[in-house]
């Protein structure tokens, strides 16, 4: 069967019969992937009691009816589980926690998210990482050591957009 080539959709052939049947589960993979959730981070085996509609990352080493197929998603159809993907990038809201689970290099990442920057209200308030701050020495001043030291670390939360200047 032809497939699209990023997320492994069946294709129509012309002259294919049952058009039908190759449309339905394209859309049932569409149903899947584009509502973007889980139901909660990957597991190693399937619910007692899923219910259609509930989408799942399977865990490595899982066992039982979905040993091997580790790093796929699953969702439970009146059929049974049906089984797509994952392809570099997808991510997903875990519905348990809140967090994402993007699939990166071949691993799923949960909770992670990666950026140059972040923008709240158009204004950067996080950036790439400065460097450090260098620790405060033994001097006989300890107030100009002291306020020297504060003075970095307002300027390197300013220049990450942390505080206002």
């Amino acid at each position: 069967m032809e497939t699209t080539n990023r997320l492994g959709l069946p294709l129509l052939i012309p002259g294919q019969s049952q058009k039908e049947t190759v449309h339905n589960e394209a859309l049932l993979a569409l149903d899947t992937l584009v509502g973007g959730v889980v139901e909660e981070p990957p597991r190693t085996s399937p619910p007692s009691n899923p219910q259609p509609g509930q989408t799942y990352i399977v865990a490595d080493g899982a066992v039982g009816e979905w040993a091997g197929l580790g790093g796929k998603i699953l969702t439970f159809t009146e059929a049974g589980w049906r089984q797509q993907g994952p392809a570099e990038g997808q991510s997903f809201l875990i519905r348990s926690t809140g967090v994402r689970a993007t699939f990166h290099e071949g691993v799923w990442e949960l909770g992670l998210v990666r950026a140059t920057s972040v923008m709240v209200g158009g204004v950067q308030v996080v950036g790439s990482r400065s460097g450090a701050i260098a620790s405060p020495v033994v001097g006989t001043v300890v107030d100009n050591e002291a306020r020297a030291c504060v003075t970095e670390m307002l300027n390197a939360l300013r220049s990450q957009g942390l505080i206002a200047s």
